[in-house]
């Protein structure tokens, strides 16, 4: 677990204070904020978070770093219900790095395209945020393959660039694997797309979601309460998917965020030259 830092609270009307943990948050990170007071609300960079309650009677707000966020100073400023500022405090974000890598696929997966209301209805999951928190920690690792394509990746297919980033993990899966949840939730969607291909997402309460692609079959339904390492389905290579594998993300509050923070995988071996 992350050690608390102690941050002073910025109006001296509070006794209160809240932390931030990690005070410096590499691209794709995502920051804590804790404590106890008034305060209801966190903005950074124009984005705004909820603080919930805990069952410890503390607040606790996350804070999500995207991976394209410029690296250097920021200040988090905590909000109360009638929108007064409670403290400010400054976070630091680092350049994480993220390399480049191609991707070769077929013409007929480069030319596939969503399934009508397939973008949409992931984006909608994505931007909900619902007040039951279900997660605890620690997260649970999927699939216990091989990491093949790390979060923040810089994708290229058949060498040309997409201008996008990989915003998942994908790892190595048997065809007909088990996929587990990494953590308790609502199941939100189970259907097949022609993107994602076999999708199930989950919504883990209080900004936190996850979502699992290219299963083969589904062993769970939408509106399903499922519990941590629950299998929800078995891993294939629907989609647009050039093999077997299963590809998941973790949201906060709608922002793909980096899972190495919860779980480890380790990076499949290199391809030994025949």
């Amino acid at each position: 677990m992350i050690r608390l830092l102690l941050v002073a609270a910025a109006s001296p009307l509070y006794c209160q204070t809240y932390d931030l943990i990690p005070k410096i948050a590499p691209q794709g990170g995502v920051v804590r904020i804790h404590g106890s007071g008034p305060g209801e609300t966190a903005r950074m960079n124009g984005r705004t978070v909820r603080l919930f309650p805990q069952k410890d009677g503390s607040m606790l707000g996350l804070m999500p770093v995207p991976a394209n966020e410029r690296p250097g100073k920021y200040a988090i400023e905590i909000f109360d219900k009638s929108a007064g500022s409670v403290q400010t405090s400054e976070v630091t974000v680092r350049d994480a790095h993220f390399p480049t890598q191609n991707i070769i696929i077929s013409k007929r997966l480069s030319e596939l395209k969503p399934s009508p209301g397939e973008t949409e209805t992931v984006a909608e999951f994505r931007n909900g945020v619902s007040d039951v928190r279900y997660w605890t920690e620690p997260l649970v690792i999927p699939v216990s393959g091989c990491l093949t394509s790390p979060f923040g990746v810089k994708r290229l297919h058949n060498g040309k660039p997409t201008g996008d980033y990989h915003a998942g993990l994908d790892q190595r899966s048997p065809a007909g694997g088990p996929i587990r949840a990494i953590t308790g939730g609502v199941v939100k969607i189970a259907r097949e797309y022609n993107l994602h291909g076999g999708t199930v997402a989950i919504d883990h309460g209080q900004g936190v979601e996850s979502i699992y692609l290219h299963m083969s079959r589904f062993a769970t339904s939408e509106g399903t309460v499922v519990q941590k390492g629950d299998v929800i389905g078995y891993a294939g290579s629907t989609g647009r998917s050039t093999g077997p594998h299963l590809h998941w993300s973790i949201y906060v509050n709608g922002v793909p965020v980096n899972p190495t923070q919860w779980v480890h995988t380790a990076a499949c071996a290199p391809k030994k030259p025949s």
